[in-house]
């Protein structure tokens, strides 16, 4: 868990440092102007989208994470340095995107193999605290880079913003060649016993043990994934909740409308993220506990919505600071999302991996669209932006309360079932499964 934690932060440091650059001449260097800036944010996702299901399905056929994910860590750390050097950000961007989209929904389908189902959120909310603590320590680094590294060598101080996170990558991604595991049954430093182990857990916990599951093709399972409404309908939610956290790759940007200069704005930017860290961690060990989801995916929705409020009804600069604190917590629902995503997959690793893949490939379409809902028009106050949040954030939340009836209505199902001595519905006819709501 830890190098895979490290490996998400540097993930998301690497993706959102140009929102950090971006305060200390970025557009002006590179010419920017009107939605130029909003392109360079989101042609990262549409590459990113591209690799989300070859990725998966790849990886599941290999089955090896322990060399395929740092080497596309490799390649991202390498384009990210290269960034400094190349004016075309726009293409940049693009293939950035390219390789690092197959990281998170791999390190879910990874986790997935290796943990129970009342153990996943907050291992998910272990991995996906790399958002929020790249979001408080990439703010720190990026203040120290921008003040300090200005002009030296010829170069402006973003430049070197790009340099040395890149660099950091590159060499994180040859570490975790030699500390990543595999899977439980082909990890190669697992004793006979910690492998029966690992796999007793799963099985005990309602994984399945037939072997026709075990032994499906990476077609079949993205056949099995797509034939099943439930993955498009957390696509969907998933796609209008990226849209209402679009607020979070301008966050910088939200932190200088109170008027400090960059270095101030961005070290402004940390708390925020901090306490939402621990926050997160918190509310995904509560819901691991009470093996509940949507409860408390929704209260965490609410409290970022109140954000969004009180940042329309106010330009007060402490009231303001006070909402940042308040939209820093959708990440805690963010992660208890995903924990529910994987419960509700189990059982069938090979339709898992396509349908974590499916939902968090095309839920970038959120990110690409949100990129232009912070308009330089709609400045300083954002009100559009922040309406758009609360209606999206809104429709999310009512879209997964959908799913959470549904679940519990299948759970009743499958127990009549198992009361009348027939097959139940559950994923591989698991005796004893009940989906987490």
């Amino acid at each position: 868990m830890s190098i895979i934690v490290v490996i998400f932060t540097l993930n998301y440091i690497d993706r959102s440092n140009v929102s950090n650059a971006r305060l200390q001449g970025f557009e002006q260097d590179l010419h920017l102007q009107g939605q130029q800036y909003a392109t360079i944010l989101s042609i990262l996702f549409v590459g990113y989208i591209i690799m989300q299901v070859p990725a998966n399905m790849f990886l599941y056929w290999s089955g090896k994470p322990s060399i395929f994910l740092p080497a596309c860590m490799l390649v991202w750390g390498a384009i990210s340095a290269l960034t400094g050097f190349y004016a075309g950000a726009v293409l940049a961007r693009f293939f950035l995107g390219f390789a690092e989209g197959p990281f998170y929904p791999g390190s879910l389908f990874l986790i997935s193999q290796w943990y129970k189902r009342d153990e996943l959120a907050l291992r998910v909310a272990l991995v996906s605290c790399g958002i929020p603590i790249s979001n408080a320590f990439g703010s720190l680094i990026a203040s120290g880079i921008l003040q300090g590294m200005q002009g030296k060598l010829g170069q402006a101080a973003w430049r070197w913003l790009f340099y040395v996170e890149g660099s950091v990558t590159m060499f994180v991604a040859i570490c975790a060649m030699f500390i990543l595991p595999d899977f439980p049954h082909n990890t190669r430093w697992l004793t006979p016993e910690e492998r029966a182990l690992a796999i007793s857990r799963l099985v005990e916990d309602g994984d399945s043990t037939k072997a026709e599951l075990w032994n499906k093709t990476s077609i079949q399972g993205l056949w099995d994934a797509v034939s099943d409404w439930k993955v498009w309908w957390f696509t969907a939610a998933y796609i209008v909740q990226l849209l209402s956290q679009s607020f979070a790759a301008y966050f910088p940007t939200l932190s200088a409308t109170m008027g400090y200069n960059t270095t101030v704005s961005l070290l402004l930017c940390a708390p925020p993220w901090v306490f939402s860290t621990i926050a997160a961690f918190t509310l995904s060990r509560y819901s691991d506990k009470k093996q509940k989801r949507y409860i408390y995916f929704a209260a965490s929705n609410g409290v970022t919505a109140l954000g969004f409020i009180i940042s329309v009804c106010t330009m007060n600069t402490a009231a303001r600071y006070f909402s940042l604190f308040l939209m820093a917590q959708v990440y805690a629902g963010y992660m208890v999302f995903w924990g529910w995503v994987n419960n509700t997959f189990a059982g069938e690793p090979a339709k898992r991996a396509v349908a974590v893949a499916i939902i968090n490939g095309l839920g970038s379409i959120g990110n690409i669209t949100g990129s232009y809902v912070w308009q330089p028009q709609w400045r300083p106050t954002y009100r559009y932006s922040y309406a758009i949040c609360i209606a999206t954030i809104s429709v999310s939340t009512g879209m997964l309360g959908v799913m959470h009836l549904h679940l519990k209505r299948l759970n009743k199902h499958i127990a009549r079932e198992e009361r009348d001595g027939r097959d139940n519905e559950a994923p591989g006819g698991t005796v004893g499964f009940r989906y987490l709501v």
